[in-house]
């Protein structure tokens, strides 16, 4: 199922330029070193994998998109509403280049995890 949702990211020039609509927020994440790289995890619950933009420039990743209201009903009037619908960021800065890394990514119950595997050579 995680290679189902490969197709969906989006890996893109930089997207930092442009503007959001509506609040920007910035969704939590973790960061592990590991003998083949880094396992970062994000955690985006709601937000669909055609949604999410990905790029590596130098020693940064940065994680961008747009978490959508997509289960309200037209004419809904709200109660309460809690949950940010809008663009988000993370920019996550690594001790040293991250550049050149195979990326590998799913979705798993609310969080986007990724793994970046550094070259053969460079392990």
């Amino acid at each position: 199922m995680a290679k189902a949702f490969n197709r969906h990211f989006q890996f893109l020039g930089s997207s930092k330029g442009a503007k959001p609509s509506g609040r920007l927020w910035f969704p939590a994440a973790d960061v592990y070193q590991t003998p083949e790289g880094w396992v970062v995890k994000v955690e985006l619950a709601g937000v669909a994998a055609e949604d999410v933009e990905i790029e590596v420039q130098g020693n940064v990743l940065y994680i961008a998109g747009c978490r959508r209201d997509r289960s309200c009903v037209a004419g809904a009037s709200y109660h309460q509403m809690e949950i940010t619908y809008s663009r988000f960021e993370k920019t996550l800065k690594f001790p040293a280049s991250i550049e050149g890394v195979q990326i590998d990514h799913m979705f798993e119950n609310g969080l986007l995890i990724l793994r970046l595997l550094r070259k053969a050579d460079e392990a």
